[in-house]
C-alpha cells in the first residue's frame, strides 16, 4: 500500500541500483516522468508496475511498498 514513505524506499532502490529515473523508466516501459511522480507521491502505480519496479530494482513488493502497521 502507498504511504508518505513509499516514494523516498523507490528513489532509494533506484539509486542503489545506480540508475536515473530515465534508466528506470525505459526498464519499467513508463516515461521519466512517470517515475519522478511516483517518487514525488503524485501517482499511484498500477500492480503491474508496482511489479515491474520491484523486478527492475531487485526488491521486492513488500520492500518498495509495504510498511509495517498497514492493514
Amino acid at each position: 500500500m502507498l504511504n508518505e514513505t513509499t516514494p523516498n524506499r523507490l528513489k532509494l532502490a533506484r539509486v542503489e541500483r545506480d540508475l536515473t529515473q530515465a534508466e528506470l523508466a525505459d526498464l519499467v516501459g513508463v516515461t521519466r516522468q512517470t517515475i519522478g511522480l511516483i517518487e514525488g507521491g503524485g501517482y499511484n502505480p498500477t500492480l503491474n508496475l508496482c511489479m515491474r519496479l520491484a523486478h527492475a530494482t531487485g526488491k521486492t513488493l513488500d520492500d518498495l511498498f509495504w510498511t509495517q502497521g498497514d492493514s
